[in-house]
Order: structure tokens, then C-alpha cells, then sequence
């Protein structure tokens, strides 16, 4: 059975603001307990299907990285990656975006992708034994930071 875990947050900035701040790999490690930011591979610039980045990650002293690979990226509605190491699937991460009358509803979701062979392996790497709890709790705190940044008076329009 695959494990998917979603997250909704109502934030008081426009839904093309927010997607732009999320599709900004870069930034991601503004947002992420975990994720320390991404950089864009093979001469892409910025988020369109078929890009790929690099994403380095942190737990405590274990930290490790992964490549990730564009799927969705519709300004304003929906971003979408696919995650794989060592050239084996790990998640696909989701984030689709829906107006409100004070700004958007965003909805973050993980669908797990790792085969069972590999999570024993998986869990060494980053030392999370519960990974649908431990990324329910991060994905918690990254909408929080999202929308402090999106809703503040200096975030970019």
C-alpha cells in the first residue's frame, strides 16, 4: 500500500505569488525543515516539466541529496516533482494552489515512491523510521513559513 500524506494551509497572498515562491527550488530551504535548497541541472533555469535539480537535505548531522525531476508546473495551480536517488524512485511531492477570496488555499502532498527493499536503506540515510509522521510534521511547518513570507508587506508580487 503506498503512503501519501497531505497538508492544506489558507494563506492571505495570491496563488500565483505563492506558486512562484514554491516553484523556486532554490528557496526551498527557506520553507523546509529538512530541504536545504536545490540547484537546477542540465542548463535548466527554472521550473518546467522535464527540469531536473538537485536537492540537498538535512537531519541533524545526516544529510544527503537527491535529483528530482519537474512533472507539473502550472503557475498559479499546481507544482509537482518526482524525487530519485542513486537513481531509485523516492516520492513524488505535489503542491496544488486554489483561490480564495483572501488569498489561496495550498495543498502539499508526499505520495511515497520507494520500494520496500530500499526503505530499510533509506531509513539509515536519514535516520526517520516513520517517514509519513516525520513528513507530516515538516510539511506542517514549511506552510507556516511559506505563509509568513507570502502574506508579509516585502514579499514580491
Amino acid at each position: 500500500m503506498t503512503e501519501q500524506v497531505s497538508v492544506t494551509r489558507e494563506i492571505g497572498a495570491p496563488a500565483e505569488r505563492v506558486w512562484a515562491m514554491v516553484s523556486d527550488v532554490t528557496r526551498m530551504g527557506e520553507w523546509s525543515p529538512e530541504n536545504e535548497g536545490a540547484t537546477w541541472l542540465g542548463g535548466a533555469t527554472g521550473p518546467q516539466p522535464g527540469a531536473k535539480f538537485r536537492g540537498t537535505n538535512r537531519i541533524g548531522k545526516r544529510k544527503w541529496k537527491t535529483v528530482a525531476t519537474v512533472v507539473d508546473a502550472d503557475p498559479g495551480r499546481r507544482f509537482s516533482f518526482r524525487v530519485a536517488t542513486m537513481g531509485l524512485k523516492v516520492a513524488e511531492w505535489s503542491y496544488a494552489f486554489d483561490p480564495t477570496a483572501t488569498g489561496c488555499r495550498v495543498t502539499e502532498t508526499w505520495i511515497e515512491q520507494r520500494a520496500s527493499l530500499f526503505k530499510p536503506l533509506a531509513r539509515l540515510v536519514t535516520g526517520v523510521a516513520d517517514r509519513a509522521s516525520h513528513n507530516r510534521a515538516g510539511m506542517e511547518q514549511t506552510l507556516e513559513r511559506l505563509a509568513a513570507v507570502a502574506e508579509s508587506s516585502s514579499a514580491p508580487t
